[in-house]
């Protein structure tokens, strides 16, 4: 395999649906922060660890969550050995690696956390640190990419207009069926058969306006369901629990996507 080759296989396999890539690698090469917006389990993560690799970048992630405050973030002073040392947080090792630093989830840290990325998402790309004194500059090859799901925003956690307003945006949503179908295959070892049926599954579960679910059945589900049934489970079985029991834990709602995976599965005439 030529050096080229080895490059290529590298990358983290990602089905492009419009022009996301050619988008985020300019606002790569002019130092701009990237917000992605879409639903849980559309292929927002596997985005970045897709172009972080295409792009020659290290990659820190972040999964936040309501405990994330900013010196989680930026770091903290610890002791050890007696000493008080100072131990960087991921974002200011990002900053210090030029690594893309991606903060998945964001609106779910704390809200302290989008005044400590302000400076980093302007013209200044600056990463002061009180404690230490320090103001580290992002060199050229630092990027900062946030993302966030609008189906779970609310008054409590939604960012700010001058937050949104620093960065370029991309949306985000499930692939159109035959990108999907691509997805499954790559990503499950699944047969065309078998990945156009979890897609026609797919289609059916999102029609439903009538279940109380939180969110609808994403392309990340129904790789798992494939993975399941590549390895021997049978298709009822894995698609109930890599499907409809990770959807609700309701049990007449949990019935009714059942019916749909039962009318799917059905022996075809």
């Amino acid at each position: 395999m030529s050096a080229t080759d080895q490059a290529q296989a590298a990358i983290p396999f990602y089905a492009e649906q419009a022009d996301e890539c050619r988008v985020f690698e300019h606002a790569f090469r002019q130092r701009l922060p990237v917000l992605l917006k879409g639903p849980t389990g559309c292929g927002k993560t596997r985005f970045v660890e897709h172009m972080a690799a295409r792009l020659g970048r290290p990659l820190i992630t972040v999964s936040c969550h309501d405990d994330l405050t900013a010196a989680d973030l930026v770091g903290r002073f610890l002791i050890g050995d007696g000493n008080t040392v100072w131990s960087d947080g991921p974002l200011a090792r990002a900053v210090r690696q030029g690594a893309i630093c991606y903060l998945d989830e964001v609106v779910e840290a704390r809200k302290d956390t989008t005044v400590v990325l302000h400076p980093l998402t302007d013209d200044r790309r600056i990463l002061p640190i009180e404690r230490t004194g320090e103001q580290l500059q992002a060199p050229p090859g630092f990027m900062l990419v946030v993302s966030y799901n609008p189906g779970y925003q609310n008054l409590l956690k939604n960012l700010k207009p001058s937050t949104r307003q620093r960065f370029v945006a991309l949306g985000f949503d499930y692939p159109v069926a035959d990108v999907e179908q691509r997805i499954i295959e790559k990503e499950a070892h699944a047969s065309p058969e078998l990945a156009a049926r979890l897609v026609r599954l797919a289609t059916a579960l999102r029609r439903l306006t009538d279940q109380d679910l939180e969110e609808t059945v994403s392309t990340r589900l129904l790789v798992v369901a494939g993975r399941l049934i590549v390895a021997g489970l049978d298709e009822r079985t894995a698609c109930r629990a890599a499907i409809v029991d990770a959807l609700t834990d309701d049990h007449d709602t949990a019935a009714a996507l059942d019916e749909v995976v039962q009318a799917v599965w059905a022996p075809q005439d």
